[in-house]
């Protein structure tokens, strides 16, 4: 398992466009990729999942991946996230 833990920069947190973009490079893996908030955890696959976790700005998130190609889908995700939230 690889995980890293970000706090969410954006103004907007997770919105709808930032969250579409990190569910279609999630479904670009086989790994199992998850988010977690406080308590709740939902697939990166999933988007309405995604984005009805209320992510906004200031809260910590852990992404997780779980599977073969799971160190690629880490560092993609971190890219992403870093750069846009």
């Amino acid at each position: 398992m690889q995980s890293f833990e970000y706090e969410i920069q954006d103004e907007h947190g997770i919105h709808a466009r930032p969250a579409g973009q990190l569910a279609k490079i999630a479904k670009d893996f086989d790994s199992e990729l998850t988010i977690t908030k406080e308590s709740k955890t939902v697939s990166l696959k999933k988007l309405m999942a995604l984005m009805g976790m209320g992510v906004r700005k200031g809260d910590r998130v852990t992404v997780s991946a779980v599977g073969s190609d799971e160190r690629k889908a880490i560092d993609s995700l971190k890219s992403f996230i870093e750069e846009n939230l």
